[in-house]
């Protein structure tokens, strides 16, 4: 997978290529799909969600560029392999998700690979998003149009990964707080994500 499928896709960097040799991204697949857990394939979760394939899953690691001093946000915990790969690479990870069971699940497989820099809570991000401010934020699933909350929950400096848009192309962005009241955004690649969970109705943009 990492040869074939992400190394193509210009992921480069060395900490998020080895993400996908040390986390074992199958123990996060539902049983009934794990043998398409490496495929370049959204797997089902149930709830009408789906895993991020491996490629977007990656770019939007290496676009995040977290260190180990980083708080990272994590808006849409599905199967929880996004927050295991964060966990791995930062100080501390928030991760939120609409599904209790979700949130259950991800936290049974977290503590099982001895990872215990997460906090997980159940929480409709439309509605709500944890205290911040946050170094970086990752949201797993898309908008249609931009919501001008994730920008203020980030630190000056800080990083948003989101696709926005609709079928059957949307935009993967990189947004980057420059200050307080700055930011620029950059198109990274388009792609198609599942809509997050009561995101049908966008709030209008305002910083």
């Amino acid at each position: 997978m990492v040869e074939q499928q992400i190394r193509t896709a210009d992921v480069t960097d060395a900490g998020v290529l080895a993400l996908y040799d040390s986390i074992p991204r199958d123990f996060f697949v539902p049983v009934e799909y794990r043998q398409l857990a490496y495929a370049d394939s959204a797997i089902p979760l149930g709830h009408g969600e789906h895993m991020m394939v491996p490629i977007v899953e990656s770019r939007m690691i290496q676009a995040l560029d977290v260190d180990p001093r980083h708080e990272v946000l994590v808006v849409g915990t599905g199967s929880g392999f996004v927050t295991a790969c964060l966990a791995r690479l930062v100080n501390e990870v928030t991760s939120i998700d609409i599904h209790r069971d979700f949130v259950d699940s991800a936290s049974a497989k977290l503590k099982e690979l001895g990872i215990d820099n997460v906090s997980l809570a159940v929480m409709d991000a439309c509605r709500d998003l944890p205290p911040g401010p946050f170094d970086a934020i990752a949201v797993t699933g898309s908008l249609l149009t931009l919501d001008a909350r994730y920008i203020a929950a980030l630190k000056p400096g800080g990083r948003l990964f989101l696709v926005t848009g609709d079928a059957p192309i949307m935009d993967a962005q990189l947004i980057v707080r420059d200050g307080d009241e700055t930011w620029h955004a950059t198109s990274l690649f388009e792609t198609m994500l599942t809509r997050l969970a009561n995101a049908d109705s966008p709030t209008l943009f305002r910083f």
